[in-house]
């Protein structure tokens, strides 16, 4: 619309009219599993951003509790049902800086419970920096500080109900498991 508009103010000058480049952020974290915490941050980011990739990232030292594929699935159905239209799961086994040099993505999106986080993610922002000089954070705030993944597994090993922490679908995934 905005391109209409200038054409029929300066009809003879459409050619010098450039579109705007879609303002991409990037949401990163082994979600394992994926939280309605992460889930609020990426709500969020959903507004503010044009285009959100969120990163399942694959940290081969590390093992999975949940098959990284099927949470990826269940991730890309939360998003349909919440309508999260600008939201891309993808699935990463590299550096997040490579990645976005790669997708042409500025902005790291980073959910902060507390103090300690902002701490641990300020160390993350400066490695990344260094590898993408353009790369900038972005903090956006969790809703609730007690929802983490990890919080979510150990309920799971003392068989506690975790429907209220996690997204449906990753709630009917984990009863697969």
């Amino acid at each position: 619309m905005m391109y209409q508009i200038i054409r029929e103010t300066f009809p003879d000058q459409k050619e010098n009219v450039q579109m705007r480049q879609p303002v991409r952020g990037l949401f990163a974290g082994s979600f394992d599993p994926y939280t309605l915490g992460h889930h609020a941050v990426v709500t969020k980011a959903s507004r503010l951003f044009d285009e959100v990739y969120v990163m399942l990232g694959i940290n081969t030292a590390k093992a999975r509790t949940f098959d990284a594929e099927q949470m990826r699935v269940a991730m890309e159905e939360t998003m349909r049902a919440d309508g999260l239209d600008n939201v891309q799961v993808v699935i990463y086994d590299r550096m997040v800086a490579d990645y976005c040099a790669e997708h042409g993505i500025d902005y790291l999106i980073r959910g902060l419970r507390n103090s300690m986080d902002y701490s641990y993610e300020e160390n993350i922002a400066q490695v990344n920096k260094l590898l993408k000089p353009e790369l900038e954070s972005v903090y956006l705030r969790a809703d609730d500080a007690a929802v983490s993944s990890s919080m979510v597994r150990e309920l799971l090993t003392f068989d506690k109900d975790i429907s209220r922490y996690v997204p449906e679908a990753v709630l009917e995934l984990v009863k697969k498991s």
